[in-house]
Formats: structure tokens, sequence, C-alpha cells
């Protein structure tokens, strides 16, 4: 298939996504556990595709910024790769948890170790290190994700503050692993990193931007810049693959086959 037929086909496929889904009775329902995401119209739908030889394809709302929330799971794994490397493990591990992302029974199990970095508690450790790390942790992590977009994106401050406002379970699996001692800095400041990580807006657009470069062995596709090593950009792409959908990853993984990061999932039937 040469270019261009390639370049028709993705956009007809999208289009053809779009058309079947677009007029079908919403089934699903907006998350209302953080309250500023049920503001959300639930009749939003957008898909893009960048591929690394820098084509774009899309359709529907995928020029549409939203807050991104556990998608910024793999880029702060990305960037605490950065930082400290394979040190990385000896604080969360890389094997899929079988359990909801936000559990507490298996953390108390295994002494505050998170099973991967796609958990809430792995994540929040990530950012317990990039706060003991960073001078300035969110100003240092924003621009480490614009970076990777290649454009100019924001924290959305009513979402931390909305996240700030009932994240009960979440402080209490920070304290619980402060007890344990995986948690080196003040909670108050580590969530507030965490908080605000999901809470950057982005579209898809520039989702696919961004991913790319984990398609791309580690390189912005636009300039080549080489972000991470080809082994580290593996290893994520793995821990994506195994880990990226919570209890529902061996499911995606069977069914679709690709590395992936939801916000959420729901049971996949056939």
């Amino acid at each position: 298939m040469n270019n261009g037929n390639r370049a028709s086909s993705f956009q007809e496929t999208l289009n053809s996504i779009h058309g079947s889904v677009i007029g079908d009775e919403c089934k699903g329902k907006v998350a209302n556990y953080i309250p500023q995401l049920s503001c959300v119209d639930a009749n939003k739908f957008g898909m893009h595709l960048s591929t690394i030889d820098g084509k774009e394809f899309g359709v529907g709302d995928n020029e549409e910024r939203f807050s991104i929330q556990s998608i910024t799971k793999v880029l702060l794994l990305a960037r605490a790769k950065i930082e400290i490397g394979a040190e990385l493990k000896e604080r969360v591990g890389v094997e899929p948890s079988g359990d909801p992302f936000n559990s507490l029974v298996q953390l108390e199990y295994e002494r505050g170790i998170p099973r991967n970095p796609m958990i809430n508690a792995g994540a929040i450790v990530i950012c317990d290190i990039l706060v003991e790390l960073l001078e300035n942790p969110k100003t240092d992590y924003l621009s480490f994700v614009r970076q990777l977009a290649g454009c100019s994106i924001d924290y959305d401050e009513s979402v931390a503050a909305s996240e700030l406002s009932c994240g009960y379970r979440n402080r209490s699996i920070a304290n619980l692993m402060k007890g344990f001692g995986n948690i080196r800095c003040d909670v108050d400041e580590v969530l507030d990193l965490y908080f605000h990580a999901c809470s950057i807006a982005m579209s898809c657009r520039e989702l696919a931007r961004t991913f790319s470069t984990f398609a791309n062995a580690g390189s912005l596709v636009e300039t080549g810049e080489r972000i991470l090593s080809p082994s580290r950009t593996k290893r994520i792409n793995a821990v994506m693959q195994t880990c990226g959908l919570y209890d529902e990853a061996g499911e995606f993984a069977f069914r679709v086959g690709l590395p992936a990061k939801s916000v959420s999932v729901q049971r996949i039937t056939s």
C-alpha cells in the first residue's frame, strides 16, 4: 500500500468508527468521583492518530482539551525513569495488580510497595520521587509534558482543586505508604503534584503526538531529539501493555494487543 492509499485508509477508518458510534445511545456514565469531571458532556467523542512519519488523522472532538487523569501516569513514569532509571524498581513493582486502581488491600499486604506505576499508589510513589529530586517538580513536570507534546499545555486548576477536595482515598494510600517508609516527602506536597499531574488538559491530538515518542523508540517524531533510551521506552511500553488498563489489562491485551493507558475501564463485553 502506498503512502497516499494508507493515509486515505487511516482517515476512512476513523470516519467509519466515528459514524458508527456517534449515533448510538450513550450507555456509559460520566465519572463523578471527582466533582469537576461530572460536568463533562457525555456525548463528546474524538479520536486522533499520529504516525511516526509525521502524518496526522483525526475525527470528532479530537481538538478539544480535557483533563488526562490517569494517562498522566505513563508520563510520570517516563520522567522518573530519566532521574533514577532501574532504581525505580526498588520502590514500585512492574507486576499486574488484578485489583482496582485505588485498592488499599494489596498495598497493606505488600507492605507499602505498589504493584506497578499504573495504579494510583505507584504513581503517588513516583510523585514522591520527583518531589524529592526536582527543585520545582510541578514546573519541571509540566515542561517535560510540553516537550513531548510540542505545544503549550497547562494544568487545569479547577480540576486539581476538585481532586484535592475529595481525594480521601488517595490521601489514605499516601499515608499508608508513608507508614511503611515508601513515601519520604510531605504527603500534602506529593499529592499536590499528583493531583496537578492528573489535571493536565490536553486534546486527543496533543495526546497522540505526546505518545508518538513511545512508538518511536524514545525520540521526538518532529525533531528526532532523544528523550528516552530505546530500552527504557520498551520497558514503559511493556508496563502499559500488562498494567495500563488495571484489572482489564489482560482482556485488552488479548483482544487488541497494543500498549495502552486508560483513565478508567468498564468490563469489556463481546
